[in-house]
Parts: structure tokens; sequence; C-alpha cells
């Protein structure tokens, strides 16, 4: 079969390379890789900037989808034909994260899904409703799941509420479906016009340039009526802003890296955006850091898109050839939503 690996301090660090299919062990099933889907993390873990990145060759990519053909002993969740995703970090499976559970993150501690084969234990897996194409599927894990934790999990947000999203890409459009799902309005903030327009296309009720509104807090209140909003999806580094945008006992999600760092891998400045605990004080919010999600919270949301009908917003998809590309469109940020490769 065959696999892209990131090479460490190699001049070409995406890889491509034949490897033998791997027996799966009891408890384990290997998937025949139908579509995985790539995140801001993916980016800087090829720059070698992510914090939490092997420092050994490793197969990237934590968000996929395909067909188990083969079952090791013991599986009893799934079945040989089954089409199933996994969650990212596959030990995750309910209850609040345990940070040592990070060894077991796909794409980052164990091989994941830029490859035609991936072995993964049984308890990872999610099934794949016939609904849910395996590109969607792809997209769900990490960037859906953030989204759903941080809206329904977390904020409990419903009809009548407010959610903003910060840009229009995989973890905001996301955003921007669910809010909707849950009877909520939403707003985006993007640097470009033509991208709000896009959002609003696909769902969005309005957004802001922050170009055009560099104080962008105060607009999304002017839109609100001058109340605020009750969640704001914070994965821009721009708490202080966020903090004016949002509601007096409103909620923030901190969106891991994306909040955190920039495309370079380096901390996001604090000045102008960053905000401080006067900050937080003053606005009453509670600022809450969310690190993707559980099986539970996969199974509930596969589950809410296949009722509904939902398709996740890809933007482009590659072929398998052309992983380098998909990485390029990324780091461009010309998207919205998603970028997939198709396997």
């Amino acid at each position: 079969m065959q696999r892209w690996q990131i090479r460490p301090g190699n001049t070409t660090p995406l890889g491509l390379e034949s490897a033998p299919s791997e027996t799966p062990g009891p408890g384990e099933v290997r998937i025949r890789v139908r579509a995985a889907s790539l995140n801001f993390r993916d980016l800087l873990a090829l720059r070698g900037t992510y914090p939490m990145a092997s420092n050994r060759p490793i197969v990237p990519l934590s968000d996929g989808a395909g067909e188990v053909v083969k079952t090791g002993s013991d599986v009893s969740r799934v079945a040989e034909g089954d089409r199933v995703t996994a969650t990212t970090i596959s030990n995750w499976i309910d209850g609040a994260f345990d940070p040592a559970s990070a060894r077991q993150s796909i794409g980052f501690s164990v091989d994941g899904w830029l490859a035609e084969e991936i072995v993964l234990p049984e308890t990872a897996l999610v099934k794949l409703p016939d609904a849910i194409s395996y590109e969607a599927g792809a997209t769900l894990a990490c960037a859906g799941v953030t989204a759903w934790n941080a809206i329904v999990e977390r904020a409990h947000i419903g009809p009548g509420d407010h959610v903003l999203a910060l840009g229009t890409g995989g973890v905001s459009m996301f955003a921007v479906q669910i809010a909707k799902l849950v009877g909520a309005s939403v707003l985006v903030t993007s640097s470009s016009d033509a991208k709000i327009e896009r959002a609003r296309a696909l769902g969005a009720d309005g957004g802001v340039n922050y170009v055009t509104h560099p104080d962008w807090g105060e607009r999304v209140r002017e839109l609100t009526g001058g109340a605020g909003v009750d969640l704001v999806i914070e994965n821009a580094g721009t708490l202080q802003q966020s903090l004016k945008a949002a509601r007096h006992g409103g909620a923030i999600a901190v969106i891991g890296m994306l909040a955190l760092l920039s495309t370079a891998g380096a901390p996001r400045p604090a000045p102008g955006g960053g905000g401080d605990l006067m900050d937080v004080f003053r606005s009453g919010a509670t600022v809450t850091p969310i690190v993707m999600g559980n099986r539970r919270m996969l199974t509930r949301l596969v589950d809410a898109y296949a009722t509904r009908g939902i398709a996740p917003v890809i933007d482009r998809t590659f072929r398998f050839s052309d992983a380098p590309a998909a990485y390029a469109a990324l780091a461009s940020a010309g998207h919205i939503g998603k970028i997939v490769v198709t396997v």
C-alpha cells in the first residue's frame, strides 16, 4: 500500500512511500481509506512547528473515513464492509479530556489517515450512515466535533441565541451549520467581503469585515442590537475583541492551536487583540479552551448530520497523489470550510 509520511528534518518533508499492509491485532481493524481531510494543525506539523508533533517519520492527518476490510480477534463493534470514521484521539471515548490520552493522537502520535490503509482500535470507530459520503465523513472528527463541543456540549446554545464564528475555515463553517441546526443565529468575520457573502450563502446570518472594521467587536454588538453574542468561536487569537463582541456573561470558546499559534507556529501576539484578565473580569464572560471532542460527541454529530441531511462545507478536493497541493491550498488560506484528499 502507498502512504504519505512527514519526515522531520528532510528537505522534502512530505514524502510518498510503499509499505506492507499491517495485520490488525486483537481489538483492531484495518480500514481501506477512502478520504481524509486537513486541519490547521496538520500544516504546522508539516512545518515542524506543532508543539505535539512527532519527531519521527509519521503518516499525517487525524481525520478520515473508509471501509473496514479486516478485523482482528475480539472485535465486536464493527464488521468487514462497515463504513467508518474515527475520533481523533483513539482512546478518548467519553468524559473530559485527559492530557495523557494525547499519546494516542491519530496523525501526530500514531500513524494517521493519509494512506491507502490504516489500522485503528475498534473503540475509536464510529459507523457512517449511507447518507454521509466518505468525503463528508472525513471532515467531521476534528473541526466538526470541535464546533459541536463548543456550541452544544459546553455553551448549550439554542433557539434565539447568537453565535459569532471568527473566520471561514473548517471549524467556523461547522459552527455556522451547527448553530443553525440548534436554532441560533450566527455571524462570521473575515478580511474578505467575498468570503462573507459565500458564508451567508451557506447559512450565516451576516458578517463583519475586520479590515473595514478594526474594532469589529463593537460592530458585532451593533449587529446584535447592542447586546453582544452568547458565544464566540475564538480561533484567531483576538480575545480582547471577542470579549467586546460577547454579551455580559457570555462564553468564549478558545479553539486549540488556531487561537494560540500563527501559521508559522509562533505564539500569536497579544497587543491589540490578546486581551488580559481585566478584560475578562469586566466582561463577565466564561473563557473555555476546547480540545476537539470524544467518540460520544462524534457519534452525536454524525447522527445529527445524517438525520438532518447536512453536508459539510468542502472547498476543494484533491487526489491522493496530489497531497502536497492540498497542503499548499491550506497554506494559501483562500478556502472556505474544508480541504479533502480522496484516496
